[in-house]
């Protein structure tokens, strides 16, 4: 099955696949579907005997397999409450447990909110800034002073980096096989590229070549990070932030990312429809 993450619409956000048994499916395998399907991950579910509203996770993109995928949780949480109704899912991944709660609107569709594993953010070496923006094609003045790039990690690695101008996050024209070296090499699953329309209204991009995906749509890992880097940038205590992604790509995608006071990890939440 496909589902479009982040949107209501089938043609909006980021479409993931969604394989709701892979018992029987080996890595080769569930790598060589990813790799069919050509999503920027595929979500493979496996049953936990005696825990029907468990599951162990695997997220695999069309090169190789991600510890955590936002986007793909939110769709498979979808897909699964469909199938056995609303409530609390567990979902057992390499990066650690992720609670994921799926609920029905009184229209009968579906949203789900996923619970990160607890979060953390670093700086980032100068000289492997100055590489990362050397590859984007981006200058040192065109960068947001308010949002200094650091490394975010809420179940996967994302450098944030904030643009000073909307104009400059829509011109994204960057060397594929250059960053996804450097990408390698620090261990990041993408780049979050922001723009800030206001405190707590953002627009991003995230380019994502070590998956041999050049734009994710929409990115739920990176904008679980993301708010964990901006509660630590701002030491914020609780927040609601809306982050706006896909419209540069013709995927609009809605986000929200939501932090509470006395747990440091993240909520981030969205629609998903299934994709005719």
């Amino acid at each position: 099955m496909q589902y479009a993450a982040f949107t209501a619409d089938p043609a909006g956000g980021n479409p993931a696949g969604v394989v709701l048994d892979a018992t029987a499916l080996d890595d080769a395998q569930q790598l060589a579907l990813a790799a069919r399907l050509g999503h920027s991950e595929t979500a493979f579910l496996t049953p936990v005997p005696d825990q029907p509203r468990s599951r162990t996770v695997r997220y695999f993109s069309p090169l190789t397999e991600v510890p955590f995928c936002g986007h793909a949780t939110i769709a498979a949480a979808v897909a699964l409450g469909e199938r056995i109704g609303p409530g609390e899912l567990l979902f057992e991944t390499k990066a650690g447990p992720v609670p994921v709660a799926v609920e029905r609107t009184p229209t009968g569709e579906f949203t789900a909110t996923l619970t990160s594993v607890p979060p953390s953010v670093e700086d980032i070496d100068p000289a492997d800034l100055a590489e990362a923006l050397d590859a984007l094609g981006w200058q040192p003045a065109e960068l947001d002073a308010k949002l200094p790039p650091m490394i975010a990690y809420a179940g996967a690695r994302h450098l944030v980096i904030g643009a000073a101008t909307r104009a400059r996050l829509a011109d994204l024209d960057y060397d594929f096989d250059a960053l996804a070296a450097l990408m390698r090499r620090l261990d990041l699953v993408t780049l979050q590229l922001v723009w800030e329309q206001d405190a707590t209204t953002f627009h991003v991009r995230d380019p994502f070549p070590v998956g041999g995906i050049v734009e994710d749509p929409a990115t739920g890992a990176a904008a679980a990070a993301f708010g964990a880097y901006l509660r630590h940038l701002r030491h914020l205590d609780t927040a609601r932030l809306t982050l706006h992604q896909g419209e540069d790509l013709g995927r609009p995608g809605l986000l929200t990312v939501g932090l509470t006071a006395g747990d440091t990890r993240v909520r981030v939440t969205g629609r998903a429809v299934r994709i005719p």
